[in-house]
């Protein structure tokens, strides 16, 4: 079985086996770490830049090839930011932490209240928030040159909170499975060009709010043995998420109704993937229209 080094990009649990890479389902065989994923925008990282040594904060786009937007001042930030995001980063340059390492996280919002809504999710916690800012770090990034270069290493360690910053780290804890052994005699697996572009299909079905059929998936997929892989993979998903106790999270509701949270991101410094209800959160995330410039 083909083993990938952890990444930039979080992989479905159901795409990982594409192209017959089976590791995701050795995972559960080892140690391990999850995480609950948290619904937050935009995107924060921050920390010491390897490259300056210097502190700074960003966006993803400081992980660019080309146009690097790496903010080491407020000065910096103006030059590569307007709107709301400056705003943000503005806050984030102040308050955050100052660590050796180099953190991601999400923004929830702005202290003052006990309700937030980021992004899809609302989030209510059991008091007011007086904090300045409400951040959930999620994964640590390393890299022996620049930040373009960076790759991720690892769940991001806990914060406790300071009188600026309300961190949002709720505990995960689950059941270890026992994963079913899976016949892929017949399965006619994809190259990586095809992979990604049957994803690029999958995706565009659940933004039409299309069902994901074993038919439907067949016809992208090019082999009906992979079609019914990738639905068990999906069921699979589904009962380890139900697996999942969560603690330490502020209350999450979407259109109002009560739920645990988006899913879950599970890594054990080799692989990382994540679990999520694709038809529900996926779809409403492709059509959420951003608000953030």
């Amino acid at each position: 079985m083909k083993t990938k080094p952890l990444n930039k990009h979080q992989e479905h649990f159901e795409d990982c086996i594409l192209t017959g890479d089976l590791s995701v389902l050795d995972f559960f065989n080892g140690d391990y770490e999850v995480s609950l994923k948290i619904d937050g925008s935009p995107a924060i990282v921050w920390g010491t830049n390897p490259a300056t040594g210097k502190f700074f904060v960003g966006t993803k786009s400081v992980f660019n090839k080309v146009k690097l937007k790496i903010n080491h001042s407020h000065d910096e930030i103006e030059k590569n930011h307007s709107g709301k995001v400056a705003d943000i980063l503005h806050a984030c340059f102040d308050y955050l932490p100052r660590v050796n390492s180099v953190v991601q996280g999400d923004f929830i919002g702005f202290g003052g209240t006990d309700t937030f809504q980021p992004n899809t999710i609302s989030y209510q916690f059991p008091e007011v928030i007086t904090q300045k800012i409400v951040v959930a770090p999620h994964t640590v990034w390393s890299t022996d040159g620049e930040l373009k270069d960076a790759y991720v290493s690892g769940t991001a360690p806990f914060f406790n909170d300071t009188e600026s910053v309300k961190f949002v780290q709720p505990c995960v804890d689950f059941i270890r499975p026992q994963m079913p052994d899976l016949d892929v005699t017949d399965v006619v697996f994809l190259t990586d060009k095809e992979a990604a572009e049957a994803k690029t299909k999958i995706n565009a079905l659940i933004r039409e709010g299309k069902e994901l059929t074993w038919w439907a998936l067949g016809d992208i997929l090019g082999c009906m043995n992979l079609a019914h892989l990738y639905l068990t993979m999906m069921e699979i998903k589904e009962d380890l998420m139900e697996m999942m106790i969560v603690t330490d999270s502020p209350a999450a509701y979407i259109n109002g109704e009560k739920i645990v949270g988006e899913g879950f991101v599970c890594n054990n410094n080799s692989i990382i993937f994540k679990l999520v209800e694709r038809e529900v959160f996926s779809r409403i995330n492709f059509n959420l229209q951003k608000s953030w410039g």
